[in-house]
């Protein structure tokens, strides 16, 4: 997934015209969530081509966008929520009236937030280093170790690049070959990941495997000795003032940890304003700068592989005349969390399009053709 060329030649075609005449303007309110709140035009941002993006959701039902948000320069300027069908991993739950207190799925996306957290743990001292043997945490399964699996790091968890047999992308969830499903339907999940032979050296072929994530945290939780959903809330969620959060959870009952966030849209954005702020909120340092420095940058020396840090998409793309760097936390259906370091920015896109081949097409043209066009020098 190439997300930056998609970015910059994407046309307009998903986005009809809209007339430059806008009353609501997506302009948030204060709340007590920790959130700064102000006008666009105060960070730059042109109102006249942001705040159609208010009229679009209501005139584009069938795009299924839930909502829209934007900050800049630390402060939350834009908000817009519409109403649409939506799905709750994977159960359908008919027509939604999203708002600013409504919790959407953030699918994948949960991925990048748990990556954050493992730093947390890294920088505690919790865990020695991401070089740490993956088996080296799970004594239970020393039956299956091999000479080759031995080699599996925590490195090549985060990185997707574990070297086993998995086959998840391109697959529908529900196939009996996907292996994420094979996992989920397992009596032991882990040792079902760790039964798949290696197919390539660790580190270096990139494929992405929920199975991955899984087990890193597992790991987490053996260092921690604490739940994945306990040890986020207590060093990540607490601390961001984020304290309406759900999990969905396995029938074992752990949080999946591959997928199962559920979250305000205002508490994903502050995910991407924890990372645009490297790791710190609020004046405090909630996770390491050079933890975030290293999840957001390139990990995986695979040529055939997406740009991919430690969770966390990546691509560089010119916006203007300016070549900027993006980080994005990607989840199916159409979540998506950009960050832009370059541009003091975080946008954050919920839509409903589990079923369609415009999940990646619509955040995208939401991001260029609305945002990225506010930034634009008037006329």
């Amino acid at each position: 997934m190439r997300v930056g060329t998609v970015i910059v030649s994407l046309g307009i075609a998903l986005l009809p015209h809209l007339s430059q005449a806008q009353t609501d303007c997506g302009r948030p309110i204060a709340g007590n969530d920790g959130w700064p709140v102000a006008a666009p035009e105060t960070v730059g941002l042109a109102p006249a081509t942001l705040c159609p993006t208010v009229k679009w959701l209501k005139n584009s039902k069938e795009k299924n966008v839930h909502a829209v948000l934007v900050a800049r320069h630390g402060k939350l300027v834009f908000e817009a929520y519409s109403s649409g069908n939506d799905e709750h991993w994977g159960q359908a739950v008919g027509d939604v009236a999203f708002g600013p207190e409504t919790k959407h799925d953030v699918r994948s996306a949960t991925k990048s937030v748990v990556g954050l957290a493992f730093g947390i743990a890294i920088d505690r001292g919790l865990i020695k280093s991401v070089d740490e043997p993956v088996l080296s945490f799970f004594p239970e399964y020393a039956d299956l170790r091999t000479p080759e699996k031995d080699k599996i790091t925590l490195r090549h968890l985060l990185t997707m690049s574990a070297g086993l047999e998995w086959h998840e992308t391109g697959l529908a969830a529900l196939d009996p070959a996907n292996s994420q499903l094979r996992m989920d339907d397992a009596a032991d999940p882990y040792r079902f990941v760790l039964e798949q032979k290696v197919v390539s050296p660790p580190g270096r072929t990139w494929n992405y495997s929920s199975g991955s994530t899984e087990m890193l945290a597992a790991a987490l939780k053996k260092a921690t000795g604490k739940p994945l959903d306990e040890w986020m809330r207590m060093t990540l969620f607490e601390p961001l003032g984020t304290t309406d959060v759900v999990w969905h959870r396995y029938a074992r009952g752990s949080p999946i940890a591959a997928g199962g966030l559920r979250l305000r849209p205002r508490d994903l954005a502050k995910i991407g304003q924890l990372v645009l702020q490297r790791g710190t909120w609020s004046g405090n340092q909630l996770v390491s700068a050079s933890w975030v420095d290293a999840a957001t940058a390139p990990q995986i020396n695979d040529p055939s592989a997406p740009p991919y840090g430690y969770y966390f998409w990546l691509d560089r793309a010119p916006v203007g005349k300016q070549e900027v760097n993006w980080a994005i936390a990607i989840g199916w259906g159409g979540q998506r969390l950009y960050i832009a370091p370059e541009l003091d920015l975080v946008v954050v896109v919920n839509t409903g399009l589990y079923k369609s081949d415009l999940m990646s097409a619509v955040p995208l043209a939401i991001l260029k053709e609305f945002v990225l066009k506010a930034l634009e020098p008037r006329p």
